[in-house]
């Protein structure tokens, strides 16, 4: 009990208050805590209206991820917050899968409302705005506008006045659930024209599906940045040593009388969460549940064997992670096809030009140039009378 983290008064408690204590509890383990850095950085330093793609395989954490960045713009935000009662921090909502295959966007604008406790939501109309000026391009907008259309134009006057730091979309790759390659660059331009016309940072939370809107377009690439939250890896040592350090923190919180040894079985907890913490500690609250159920003092082996997820869910698992994890790594014949597009077709060549000691080609006069073929000499040609006596 000496080693146990958790406050010893929750021996004392129900079941389900423990279970809370633990399903409570995040650790601030080495890939979280880079991701979480690479974000806030890339919040800071992005520019308004940019979109931000945060990726990783299921359950790896970024849920986690997503409310410790909301907290921390909280804090970083409350002096401003003071100031401006009527400001918002952020905006957080989750992209709903939808049912026909097309992402219901009149739907989406309405949970956002909803989370900025807009109110009259189902009331709100488009306000009729004054004649144009004869000699002005801007032209009204129509009142028979559809309901979704006014949605979008009330999310963007909330987004205007709220003015939030960012829009958190978790689950963001279910806006890639569209028939064609085209409807899914229009999701993209839908988000990037509010996030532009609001100068509002948007944040998209998701799986590797995420990683094909990356080049749906240039204009897309240019003004987003994408962030991996990548999976711990049994191939890297240092990987390996941080996923026993994480076994080490949740074996001492979990709030049962006697401590389990997790590091005796922790290659079938690697196993079956295949590196992911999220996915560790879910397994781990469904064999603490197991064992406040049947009121005994410590976690076994059977336990985490009769709730882990069967091989083939994380086999299914396993082969989504890798393939996104092939997607990112850059192979060398796309740079060498790059470099060829752009001109490059030696790529010694291309070295020597780029290296310090490169000398530009000194250029070659005509007349050391004599012999070459097809090369005029550099002189005077005959015309009139004398060329015609020398022909």
């Amino acid at each position: 009990m000496a080693d146990s983290a958790f406050p010893q008064e929750l021996l004392n408690q129900p079941p389900a208050e423990r279970l809370q204590y633990f399903h409570g509890f995040t650790m601030a383990h080495p890939q979280l805590q880079e991701t979480k850095n690479a974000l806030m950085t890339a919040m800071e330093d992005a520019a308004p209206g940019s979109l931000i793609f945060v990726f990783g395989p299921s359950g790896v954490g970024k849920t986690t991820l997503r409310l410790r960045a909301e907290q921390l713009l909280i804090q970083k935000m409350l002096p401003e917050l003071d100031a401006d009662p009527g400001r918002l921090p952020y905006v957080s909502i989750e992209a709903m899968a939808p049912d026909s295959g097309v992402f219901n966007w009149k739907e989406h604008f309405r949970r956002i409302l909803v989370s900025m406790e807009e109110p009259f939501i189902g009331f709100r109309v488009v306000p009729p705005l004054p004649a144009p000026k004869p000699d002005s391009s801007w032209f009204q907008m129509p009142n028979s506008m559809g309901m979704s259309s006014r949605l979008r134009y009330t999310v963007e006057q909330a987004l205007s006045h709220r003015r939030p730091k960012a829009v958190f979309l978790d689950e963001a790759q279910h806006l890639a659930k569209m028939p064609t390659g085209r409807r899914l660059l229009d999701q993209l331009d839908v988000l990037k024209s509010i996030a532009s016309r609001t100068r509002t940072l948007h944040i998209l939370v998701g799986t590797y599906d995420l990683l094909f809107f990356r080049n749906l377009s240039g204009q897309l690439s240019r003004r987003s940045v994408s962030i991996h939250f990548p999976r711990y890896r049994l191939e890297q040592d240092e990987d390996i040593g941080v996923f026993q350090n994480v076994l080490l923190t949740f074996q001492h919180q979990l709030p049962l009388e006697q401590t389990p040894d997790l590091m005796a079985c922790w290659q079938f907890l690697y196993e079956r969460s295949i590196g992911c913490v999220g996915v560790l500690k879910e397994w781990l609250g469904r064999a603490l549940a197991r064992v406040l159920r049947e009121h005994r003092a410590i976690l076994t082996q059977e336990d985490l064997e009769w709730t882990a997820l069967s091989a083939a869910q994380c086999q299914q698992m396993l082969a989504e992670a890798r393939a996104g994890e092939r997607m990112l790594v850059e192979c060398e014949n796309s740079c060498l096809r790059l470099r060829q597009e752009l001109g490059f077709h030696n790529d010694a060549a291309a070295a020597v030009q780029h290296s310090p000691e490169a000398k530009p080609v000194p250029v070659v006069s005509g007349r050391s140039r004599k012999g070459q073929r097809g090369q005029r000499r550099g002189q005077r040609d005959r015309i009139g009378f004398a060329a015609r006596a020398t022909a």
